[in-house]
């Protein structure tokens, strides 16, 4: 029943705002300038022409094509098109995103009903209906932009994943691939998340029955019953195995992250992957195979981008991991930005003193040091004022020659706080890889753009395991008014430049 209600709301939303966007803004905007034509060109058959500005793979476009080819029969029925390329309208073309939002709400339910299995529908439909309305994510739901179809393939490769059904898994992070190459990480990311799961899944199993053997000898010991151990241990393995079977990550971290260092966590999955090694090959090659066709397309294209390789050239922009830490704080602001995270963060640290405040001090370090030699200024970033980044640059990050260190220690604050709420519910192994992943993604970007940040934070807060439902309830209040504000600005404030035609709008 969840996922209808969840689907319901969403669609509420989704076809409403749909409708005004495409009233008022019925062409094609920013990005869009280059993604429809090129659409529009494979709706005629034109498979050979590109766009050398686009720098994404056709992902999205085969996507679109599918969409628009499930519409055509009922549009031509109707007279609403006589032919499939004059379905291919902007209109049409942008619902596609609103299908798969609707589709990603629901995957993000399945994920969460699935590593929390003792929420009710209740909480769960809260949620993916909170996460819904995350602003990055639902604003792009109303254009025709690759960021709606990335994540929704990203999480439902994830999804797949945790259910183990590792070849469909594989199936769709190639697609997630055509969509936008650097989901090649969140493809190995998933990949590994399901090795941990696995090998140190075996080893809660194998602890499971050490226990049993231990409490069927002290049963045996202690009993004078004509009960026979060795049928009880036999039940009771039993039942070790079918929980073993339904593992979940969360369930598992609960017991592990406590009980194991992140090196004897290491050194546990490097035992069981040898072990294990020809079942996880058998598993978990899918990945390696794209992750491999993936090395060869760059080697033969000479880049990870498509078009505009110049402008998208890989850096080494290190200060963008601290500036999601901070907008990702700050979206999850009831959670992090609350004197009782950070009294309970300060006392954390004051109890392992002075290795934490050697730890702090290092990580203040580094963070000065990324933020000086390592933050990139691109030109699109100080060229276009309609996007929000343009004045937060501006106005905040410059507003002073310091003001950009003095931010290093909210940034150094958003990731203790981030690194405490996620070592609670997760492995240290899983924190590490999740670290390294949203690295590996935000660094080499040159430009600073929040709607990248998206798939990294949906992975957190899924996996932050906030149970305060006031905190959801606050979350899902601060994103409808971020929402109203971002749709009312694009819609109702458009303007002008003096050197180029045509209405600007602001957008993320």
């Amino acid at each position: 029943m969840g996922r209808v209600e969840v689907a319901a709301i969403v669609s509420l939303w989704v076809i409403i705002i749909s409708i005004l966007v495409n009233r008022i803004v019925p062409d094609p905007y920013m990005d869009e300038i280059f993604h429809i034509p090129q659409l529009q060109e494979y709706c005629k058959g034109n498979f050979k022409t590109w766009n050398p500005m686009i720098t994404t793979p056709p992902g999205l476009y085969y996507l679109s094509l599918a969409h628009v080819a499930s519409l055509f029969p009922g549009m031509f029925f109707v007279g609403g098109a006589s032919s499939f390329s004059e379905l291919c309208s902007t209109a049409i073309l942008r619902s596609i995103n609103g299908v798969l939002a609707v589709i990603s709400s629901i995957i993000i339910y399945e994920i969460i009903i699935h590593l929390r299995t003792a929420i009710d529908e209740k909480r769960a439909t809260l949620y993916a209906v909170v996460l819904a309305l995350y602003p990055l994510h639902w604003f792009f739901t109303f254009l025709y932009y690759t960021d709606v179809a990335s994540e929704t393939s990203v999480l439902a490769m994830y999804l797949a994943c945790i259910k183990k059904k590792y070849r469909l898994s594989a199936s769709l992070g190639a697609l997630t691939v055509l969509i936008r190459q650097t989901n090649i990480i969140w493809v190995l990311f998933v990949m590994c998340t399901g090795i941990i799961d696995v090998t140190l899944g075996c080893q809660k199993y194998n602890l499971r029955v050490d226990e049993v053997d231990t409490s069927i000898r002290k049963h045996s010991q202690s009993t004078n019953k004509d009960v026979s151990a060795g049928s009880l241990r036999r039940r009771k393995f039993d039942n070790a195995k079918g929980s073993m079977n339904h593992f979940t990550p969360s369930a598992s971290a609960l017991s592990t992250t406590q009980e194991s260092g992140l090196l004897d966590e290491i050194q546990t999955i490097i035992l069981r992957s040898w072990q294990l090694k020809w079942e996880l090959l058998l598993s978990f090659s899918p990945y390696l195979i794209i992750f491999v066709a993936f090395i060869a397309f760059v080697c033969w294209n000479g880049s990870v981008v498509l078009g505009a390789k110049e402008a998208h050239a890989v850096s080494s922009h290190f200060a963008q991991v601290m500036y999601f830490g901070l907008v990702s704080a700050l979206a999850m602001g009831p959670t992090h930005c609350n004197l009782h995270q950070a009294s309970a963060l300060f006392l954390s640290l004051w109890k392992t003193r002075p290795l934490s405040f050697f730890v702090g001090f290092i990580c203040l370090l580094t963070g000065l040091l990324f933020i000086h030699f390592f933050s990139i200024a691109h030109p699109y970033l100080l060229a276009d004022n309609r996007h929000y980044t343009f004045y937060l640059w501006r106005k905040v990050i410059k507003a002073h020659p310091l003001m950009k260190y003095l931010l290093v220690p909210l940034y150094i604050y958003s990731w203790f706080s981030i690194s405490s709420i996620l070592g609670k519910a997760q492995r240290k192994i899983w924190v590490l890889a999740y670290f390294l992943a949203t690295a590996a993604v935000l660094v080499p970007a040159p430009l600073i753009e929040f709607r990248y940040f998206t798939t990294p934070f949906y992975f957190l807060i899924l996996h932050s395991n906030i149970d305060n439902i006031r905190s959801w309830l606050l979350m899902g209040t601060l994103y409808m008014v971020i929402n109203v504000f971002t749709m009312i600005m694009f819609l109702f404030r458009p303007f002008r430049w003096e050197h180029e035609a045509g209405i600007q709008r602001f957008i993320w």
